[in-house]
C-alpha cells in the first residue's frame, strides 16, 4: 500500500495537551515530547525493550507523568512512500501502545530522521558512544516535530 494515497483514520486526535512521539525500533524505543501547546518538541530518552509487561508499565507511567493526550509513531516508509515490514511492525507496535495507555495514535513519516539527528549529533562533537545514546530520541523529536509543523496534521505519513 502506497502511504500518501491514505489519509489518517477518522479517530479524534487533540489539537493541544503534550504528545508523544515516539521512534520506534525492536530493541531501542526514542521517546519525545512536546510542549502542551504542541508547538515544540524535546527528546526525552532512550528506552531498550525488556518484555511486554515492562514495556506496558513503562510507556504507561511516561504517559501519565507528561499527561499526555496522543501517540505520534514515527512510520518508516520506503523513498517511494509504500510500507515495509517495518511499517507494519511499527503499526502494531502503534496499536499495542495506544491499547496499553488508552491514548489515541497518529502515524508520521520518519524518513531521514536518524540520518538528520546523526548530522546534529556530529555538528555537536560528540563521540560515537553518545551519539548512539542519543540518536533515537533525538529521530523522535525531529519526527514529532515535523508532525507539529504540518499544516495537515490529518494527511497520511509523507516526506519531510
Amino acid at each position: 500500500m502506497n502511504s500518501s494515497s491514505s489519509a489518517q483514520p477518522a479517530v479524534p486526535f487533540p489539537d493541544d495537551g503534550r504528545l508523544l512521539g515516539i521512534d520506534f525500533g525492536t530493541k531501542r524505543i526514542g521517546v519525545a515530547v512536546s510542549t502542551p501547546e504542541q508547538s515544540i518538541s524535546s527528546p526525552l530518552e532512550n528506552y531498550t525493550r525488556r518484555s511486554k509487561e515492562l514495556d506496558a508499565e513503562f510507556f504507561k507511567k511516561v504517559a501519565a507523568d507528561y499527561r499526555a493526550v496522543g501517540i505520534v509513531v514515527g512510520l518508516p516508509v520506503h523513498m517511494s512512500g509504500d510500507e515495509s515490514e517495518k511499517s507494519r511492525q511499527a503499526r502494531n507496535f502503534g496499536a499495542w501502545l495506544g491499547g496499553v495507555t488508552k491514548l489515541p495514535v497518529r502515524y508520521w513519516d520518519e524518513r531521514y530522521t536518524s540520518v538528520i539527528a546523526e548530522s546534529y549529533l556530529l555538528e555537536a562533537e560528540l563521540t560515537k558512544k553518545k551519539r548512539k545514546a542519543h540518536i533515537d530520541m533525538v529521530a523522535a523529536q525531529i519526527m514529532l516535530q515535523s508532525y507539529l509543523d504540518s499544516d495537515d496534521r490529518d494527511a497520511a505519513p509523507r516526506e519531510m
